[in-house]
């Protein structure tokens, strides 16, 4: 799209235009009235589907709903020549021509519009409150925010080569755990725009949040300062709230991952968003909405095939590796040289998708661990597979490196190969019936972006189980990656980042739609 927008809107602009796009926000986008909420369920429905849900657009030359995600609204949008359609849920305006969400001034200014007409309409809490259609309302200066600006004329200006973010760590004594984690977290891209626009809220003591450091060493990062940081202060409070952290003895950053985002969400329920932290089942504080995924498990009786389904939450998976005690299920057809998920990897290497299959495939828990059928009402043998219900916006794979055993305590250094980008699909529950012993036969539907992912961390370990180092390697900008060691930042190449070792992984949703 050129710097001026979307050219195309200009022959939606004809005649009463501005009252049509009124009746659809009012009508089919907020529902301020009950009477139109119930018009929106009966009326918004895919015109070929059926289905309310896979992000509804209707089409704004026409009365057409569509799919986006099945490409519904795409395929009605190339036949009629239809270039421009809303989103139902959230407002925004597609453009098929520039495939991508456009900006329009007059267009935006009547969506605002009629948003505020709805919120008073339901007497819901005014901006930065959670409101209809979107998690967070959109962030406007105030007389004194504009007045402010005005009299601080200097900006920084982002560019390609910009090396804001990027700040050292002081090693405070073996806290390289730490550090490792915490440059993957400080750039992780909607974490970091949480904290970046001031949306915590603590009911704790400041000094005693963990969320609230976490918010001042965003600041900090940020900041452009370039002189290394010192994070005594988080440091302070992972010993206070992770006690099993505490101490200058030498510990794993999987381990220090999941203790920071487990008082990350406890710390977060002050949030607008966090007050529903109390119910296991149902939370939507910052972590869970970025971290959280649903784990399925499928337990198959083997006499009558009925079928027992549980469905955990998950903040990351931990996927065994060759070489290590447990058998490793053969490596896929793809291990002999061909590109397998995006990744091209040498003969014979084990991939990050090699891992992923693993996990998933079907496991016969054998006569030693019967459970009991409800269909059978009887101990019988089973098999019990593992898929993706539910991914999270950021996935963490924790390679499993470090073997403790009753008999042996040992680091595994099988190298793993993985892509700079990866499809969770063929992990997915949904994408069981396509699969044969644990092989994923074909792609579900090879136009759906839903579930491609985009590496953006990795965390790295050398040496032996008894002494060693962590670092990482961050993504700064799309194709710019930096190696994290303690307090030294320096650029890497896609090729360090892809023959390293690798302990955890991070990867982001390529394709957010709005998903917070």
């Amino acid at each position: 799209m050129s710097p001026a927008g979307c050219s195309h809107v200009n022959g939606f602009k004809v005649d009463n235009w501005k009252q049509n796009l009124r009746v659809i926000y009012q009508c089919f986008v907020w529902s301020g009235s009950a009477e139109t909420r119930k018009r929106k369920a009966k009326s918004c429905i895919c015109h070929l589907c059926g289905a309310h849900l896979n992000r509804l657009h209707s089409c704004l030359h026409c009365v057409f709903f569509g799919c986006f995600s099945k490409k519904h609204i795409h395929e009605h949008a190339k036949s009629k020549r239809h270039n421009l359609a809303i989103d139902l849920l959230y407002g925004g305006i597609y453009c098929f021509v520039c495939q991508d969400y456009i900006y329009d001034k007059d267009m935006e200014q009547i969506a605002k519009e009629e948003q505020r007409k709805a919120w008073k309409l339901q007497g819901s809490p005014p901006p930065h409150h959670q409101c209809i259609g979107e998690k967070y309302s959109m962030w406007e200066p105030t007389k004194r925010e504009l007045e402010l600006l005005r009299h601080n004329p200097k900006r920084r200006k982002i560019t390609a080569n910009c090396t804001i973010g990027l700040r050292g760590l002081i090693n405070l004594g073996n806290t390289c755990f730490m550090n490792c984690i915490v440059q993957a977290l400080t750039h992780t891209p909607l974490l970091r725009d949480f904290f970046l626009s001031d949306r915590h809220k603590c009911e704790m003591q400041s000094n005693s949040c963990l969320v609230c450091e976490m918010s001042q060493l965003f600041q900090e990062f940020y900041s452009g300062h370039r002189s290394p940081h010192i994070p005594f202060r988080l440091l302070h409070l992972v010993w206070t709230h992770a006690r099993h952290l505490a101490g200058y003895e030498q510990q794993d950053a999987h381990e220090f991952l999941i203790a920071a985002l487990d008082v990350l969400h406890r710390h977060c329920k002050g949030d607008d968003n966090g007050k529903k932290a109390n119910n296991p089942n149902h939370c939507s504080c910052i972590i869970d909405q970025i971290f959280t995924g649903g784990l399925q498990s499928d337990v198959t009786c083997q006499v009558c095939h009925g079928v027992s389904t549980t469905i955990d939450p998950f903040w990351d998976i931990s996927l065994d590796l060759p070489g290590s005690s447990t058998p490793f299920w053969p490596l896929s057809p793809g291990s002999d040289g061909s590109v397998v998920n995006g990744d091209s990897h040498p003969s014979g290497a084990t991939t990050l998708t090699d891992c992923l299959r693993r996990f998933t495939r079907p496991e016969h828990l054998g006569s030693s661990a019967k459970i009991k059928c409800s269909g059978c009402h009887s101990y019988q043998e089973s098999t019990k597979q593992l898929t993706m219900k539910r991914l999270p916006i950021v996935a963490c794979f924790h390679l499993k490196r470090f073997e403790h055993s009753a008999k042996l305590r040992r680091k595994i250094t099988t190298y793993v190969s993985f892509p700079l980008e990866l499809d969770m699909t063929p992990f997915m529950a949904s994408s069981k019936e396509s699969r044969m012993n644990g092989q994923y036969l074909q792609p579900v539907d090879s136009l759906n972006n839903d579930n491609k992912y985009s590496l953006f961390a990795v965390v790295n370990h050398q040496g032996t189980l008894e002494s060693g180092h962590y670092t990482t390697f961050i993504r700064q900008h799309k194709d710019q990656w930096f190696k994290c060691d303690d307090a030294i930042i320096t650029k890497a190449s896609i090729k360090d980042v892809l023959d390293s070792e690798g302990s955890v992984a991070h990867i982001h949703q390529l394709f957010l739609f709005y998903t917070l």
